[in-house]
């Protein structure tokens, strides 16, 4: 990933995702109007963050991408695979977490906070996609389930689809209980291994290689992995585990120019 900047916000792009004809950014808590322990740049709306600070943080990233409010889609995420397909911005929030889009001039928006955000781009069709991938999310297999809407909507070939899986919590700080393991160990079979880090009863699940699993068994051909922890850099990212609640949320953007 690429480091930008935009005054005092700090966000990071994908080289592999260019702009124009893409705006695309994935936003640390860096730049905004929020105090603690929100600080800075909240995007959550129910955290417990005053509203106007919040307000004020999305319009400092709207402006770093050179949108606006009335460009935006947002969906209610609820850790489902469901996608929705966007042609207009979004103001009735379908619950959903992924969008994706081919209609210029819409900007596909969500938040984070340990989660995994996974951004999608077909150059072919020039078609767009976001998912927020957390463990259920991702046994769930939304990030396969983005690439078969998007190979029916649009007639993407995974081939030469490219997904950006971004900063999220990482292997090292994802400790799950045994309901998660044996989910997995359903899901992945005799890859599991590859996903779950074992040291006698303490199990840690793998987030990014679970989901770069995931696109690969749909075939997708052009995969990068930040493998930035979310729990390990706390001066750049909200971290729902590693500050026991108590944060905000991150948020990250894509939209066709």
């Amino acid at each position: 990933m690429r480091l930008q900047r935009n005054r005092e916000l700090v966000y990071y792009r994908f080289p592999q995702i260019p702009d124009p004809p893409v705006v695309h950014g994935i936003f640390t808590r860096l730049g905004g109007a929020s105090g603690p322990p929100w600080d800075s740049l909240n995007l959550g709306g129910t955290v417990g963050d005053d509203p106007k600070a919040v307000r004020e943080n999305l319009e400092r990233l709207l402006s770093a991408v050179g949108g606006t409010q009335s460009q935006l889609a947002q969906v209610k995420q609820v850790h489902s695979a469901e996608v929705v397909k966007v042609d207009r911005p979004i103001d009735d929030w379908d619950e959903a977490d992924a969008m994706i889009t081919s209609s210029p001039g819409i900007l596909l928006l969500m938040r984070f906070a340990d989660c995994v955000p996974i951004l999608y781009y077909d150059q072919d069709n020039r078609a767009v996609g976001i998912a927020h991938a957390g463990w259920q999310g991702t046994l769930k297999g939304i990030a396969k389930q983005v690439v078969l809407e998007m190979e029916h909507h649009f007639g993407t070939d995974p081939g030469n689809l490219f997904a950006g899986i971004g900063p999220s919590i990482g292997p090292d700080h994802y400790q799950v209980g045994s309901d998660v393991r044996q989910l997995a160990e359903e899901v992945f079979g005799d890859r599991a291994q590859e996903v779950l880090i074992e040291n006698g009863d303490d199990v840690k699940l793998d987030l990014w290689r679970a989901n770069q699993i995931n696109l690969e068994d749909v075939g997708v051909g052009k995969i990068d992995v930040s493998g930035i922890c979310t729990g390990c850099h706390l001066d750049h990212w909200y971290s729902h585990r590693a500050e026991h609640g108590k944060t905000g949320r991150f948020a990250a953007v894509i939209g066709i120019s």
